[in-house]
């Protein structure tokens, strides 16, 4: 971050958890309430859930290196919260009672008489890791002694017959719900905290900003994948260089290609274009599928013997091609007109 603003850029990132930012919001936060601003809404993602709400709060105070920390809570992310550690915490008290089983079972392979108790715990410790719930589940480990009798030798029991008395130590592993951590944890649901060096924007700008993020995310997937940018078989630095200039005009391109026939179906009402397969409907076509369509568009010619053209076959496009053509502002015969090259 710090190099990024030195050299006059912006950013707009999560701040890490554990920080002493994140600490402190999350420590204030239970004694006092935020004063949220709304800055998004949208519809339920399906039909008759609640109305998808996204607030932001400022800290009164910088970060440790100067820069502002915008809070966000999202109310459908506080309900993903709030199911996860449900789920985790059940998950921790059914670990506990499976570990319990296996304590109680005459074939348990954690009877070692002197560690007994150690490897309990160890048990439990590693259930309650293995299910996520190690903040917010505990246990306790009860001993008690169980005394039997059993006979000295075989044989149907008399008045003479002499008994052994033998103990046996037993342990009894108990979950425990922290409710303390449960309550802490579920003030804050639904929020994480965004840092950035702009001055100028409101939270809910900041928010729009880091909302935009997967669409960044996305060339460099592009880049990364149907460029395949790498491994590079270069060895010189200006080469290098070189091919990534050619890799990043190609992702430039690309971007241009998705935005120019999103805005030309968004202008005309268009609600998608079959080109997913079995002629499915894309509402948002890919650089990557939409030049996948044009794979098989060749021109053929014919050459005699003296190196002249006899007949040029032109392609013939499908109506699927003419259909993607036409948001793209492309005519139809740069593809079977050679004067229009």
């Amino acid at each position: 971050m710090g190099h990024i603003a030195s050299h006059g850029g912006r950013f707009v990132t999560i701040v890490p958890h554990g920080r002493r930012e994140d600490t402190w919001f999350r420590d204030c936060a239970q004694t006092h309430a935020p004063a949220w601003t709304e800055a998004r809404r949208a519809p339920g993602a399906r039909q008759g859930d609640p109305d998808r709400i996204w607030r932001t709060f400022e800290a009164p105070t910088p970060s440790v290196d100067g820069y502002r920390v915008i809070w966000v809570h999202s109310s459908t992310k506080a309900t993903r919260d709030a199911q996860a550690r449900a789920a985790r915490i059940e998950a921790g008290l059914a670990a506990i009672e499976a570990v319990q089983t296996r304590l109680a079972s005459p074939k348990t392979r954690i009877k070692t008489r002197i560690k007994t108790k150690v490897a309990a715990e160890q048990a439990a410790t590693t259930a309650l890791a293995s299910a996520g719930a190690t903040r917010w589940v505990g246990f306790t480990i009860t001993e008690t002694t169980q005394v039997d009798h059993r006979q000295e030798n075989r044989g149907r029991p008399g008045a003479q017959t002499r008994y052994r008395r033998t103990e046996k130590t037993v342990f009894t592993i108990t979950a425990a719900i922290w409710a303390d951590k449960v309550s802490y944890d579920a003030v804050t649901d639904g929020c994480f905290p965004t840092i950035t060096n702009d001055t100028a924007m409101t939270g809910a700008e900041v928010f729009a900003a880091y909302h935009y993020q997967p669409n960044l995310e996305r060339r460099n997937h592009l880049l990364k994948g149907p460029q395949e940018v790498a491994p590079v078989y270069l060895e010189t630095a200006h080469r290098i260089e070189a091919l990534l200039l050619c890799h990043f005009l190609a992702m430039l391109t690309e971007a241009l290609v998705e935005r120019e026939i999103r805005t030309s179906m968004s202008n005309q009402g268009l609600a998608g274009i079959p080109l997913y397969p079995e002629l499915r409907n894309c509402p948002a076509p890919s650089a990557p599928r939409i030049l996948e369509i044009f794979d098989d568009v060749q021109r053929h010619q014919l050459i005699n013997n003296d190196g002249q053209i006899v007949q040029t076959f032109e392609p013939e496009l499908t109506e699927l091609q003419q259909q993607v053509l036409d948001p793209l502002h492309i005519p139809t015969n740069v593809y079977s007109s050679t004067e229009a090259r």
